[in-house]
């Protein structure tokens, strides 16, 4: 899978997803960590990436947009700060979330539970 990790998230998080074989950048890595959030959205959807944050933000840009892509990731609470934790979090249930992202979702991981909506919203 291809992944856009937000500023709002550590570059730990991008490689991680690295070394389990992913496509993953970071926006920093790019030289993009100040870019608007409509622009890190638009930059996901035009290079099929899904785009992983701990901004809510995303998700009324998804609403206002009324678009099916791309797949956002968002982690809340407890789980927003902590790169290893949002990393062991999210890989082993990949698997599980591919169907769902691959046809446009988007998915709020919390400490113990996963909400999943399909877009558009």
């Amino acid at each position: 899978m291809k992944f856009l990790i937000d500023n709002a998230l550590s570059p730990l998080l991008a490689q991680r997803l690295r070394e389990a074989g992913h496509d993953a950048v970071h926006l920093r890595e790019r030289g993009m960590q100040s870019i608007p959030d409509r622009e890190v959205f638009a930059l996901a959807s035009d290079e099929g990436r899904i785009l992983v944050s701990a901004d809510t933000d995303f998700g009324a840009i998804l609403a206002w947009w009324e678009a099916s892509h791309p797949s956002v990731i968002l982690f809340r609470r407890g789980l927003a700060r902590r790169s290893a934790y949002q990393a062991n979090t999210l890989l082993p249930k990949l698997a599980d979330l591919q169907d769902a992202l691959e046809r446009g979702s988007i998915v709020v991981m919390e400490p113990g539970r996963i909400r999943i909506r399909t877009l558009p919203l």
